[in-house]
């Protein structure tokens, strides 16, 4: 029997084995900076935009990773139909400026299918029924200029997404101050981790509040970096 073969630049890998329920709604709490702290302050999109226009809105489930061509959405309409509740479809569009990727029709497909939301390293467009809310989309800026679909792109394999690293399967995390990608592997040990790191910022924070800032510490810093204080 003859197999199958896409052509050149089209491929639809499988979804990724879903992540733990239970750690996922864990993250939902976590800030995205404390996140991006944890991993070394090296993680995070760059130049994205909220266009939900709902700060208040947290953005977190599995990566189901797309690559297109800029200016074409074929493929990011076939990733939306592989994925399940929850799952946060991320589009390496080659950060185009010049048409969109993703518009209110597509929106309301993902409202229905009840999807986490979308990352985009490219723009948008229909920015009055993205800002009704409900579903959480970052990216680069937005115009009129519509998409075509005719390919090619690709489902489900690792990409390039506004400066950020991302594994299919991997967690995506974003808030009002950004958007993270969080390698499945790391999950369990950086959530430990997040409740360390803020449990150390409240204690800044307080002694921020009560004395204005912490002279010790800054000035503890400065002498080891040699800085006669």
């Amino acid at each position: 029997m003859k197999t199958r073969s896409w052509p050149p630049g089209f491929a639809v890998q499988p979804r990724p084995e879903s992540l733990p329920q239970a750690l996922v709604q864990q993250f939902r709490t976590v800030p995205s900076a404390h996140a991006a702290d944890c991993m070394g302050r090296l993680s995070g999109a760059i130049g994205l935009k909220a266009y939900h226009s709902d700060p208040a809105l947290v953005l977190c489930g599995m990566a189901i990773t797309v690559r297109v061509r800029p200016g074409d959405n074929l493929l990011i309409h076939k990733a939306m139909l592989m994925a399940q509740p929850g799952d946060v479809i991320v589009i390496d569009g080659a950060g185009d400026l010049t048409q969109a990727l993703v518009g209110g029709l597509m929106r309301t497909t993902a409202m229905a299918r009840q999807l986490g939301g979308f990352v985009i390293n490219g723009v948008i467009r229909d920015l009055n029924e993205w800002a009704e809310g409900g579903t959480a989309i970052y990216a680069l800026g937005h115009t009129p200029r519509g998409p075509s679909k005719t390919g090619p792109g690709e489902v489900n394999v690792p990409i390039c997404c506004a400066g950020m690293s991302v594994q299919p399967g991997d967690l995506i995390l974003g808030d009002a101050d950004g958007v993270v990608s969080i390698p499945r592997q790391r999950l369990s040990s950086l959530l430990d981790e997040t409740h360390q790191h803020a449990a150390r910022e409240e204690r800044i924070r307080q002694i921020n509040a009560a004395r204005g800032g912490d002279e010790e510490r800054i000035d503890d810093l400065l002498r080891a970096l040699g800085c006669p204080v």
